[in-house]
């Protein structure tokens, strides 16, 4: 199980400055070939500087959340990190 890409990514607007929520399609890679599923995602900034990521999906999966939860959390810092989340 690999966490590929989030496509179709829109951030809502929210009055609280330290947390960005998005919703997107997140595909995924499993052994019998890529899957798309649609999530929502928060980055909250805590005064420490840290960043907490939570991932919710919006239907019902037929296979383990926990790896793929925590596959996406990695994609999303990296995205973060690298500037690639919309504004």
């Amino acid at each position: 199980m690999k966490a590929i890409s989030i496509k179709d990514m829109i951030k809502k607007d929210v009055p609280i400055y330290y947390r960005k929520l998005y919703t997107g399609v997140a595909v995924v890679e499993l052994m019998d070939g890529l899957k798309e599923n649609r999530i929502d995602f928060a980055i909250e900034s805590k005064p420490t500087g840290q960043k907490e990521i939570s991932v919710s999906f919006l239907e019902k999966l037929d296979y383990p959340i926990v790896p793929l939860v925590k596959e996406l959390k990695q994609l999303i810092a990296r995205m973060d990190d690298g500037g690639e989340l919309p504004d």
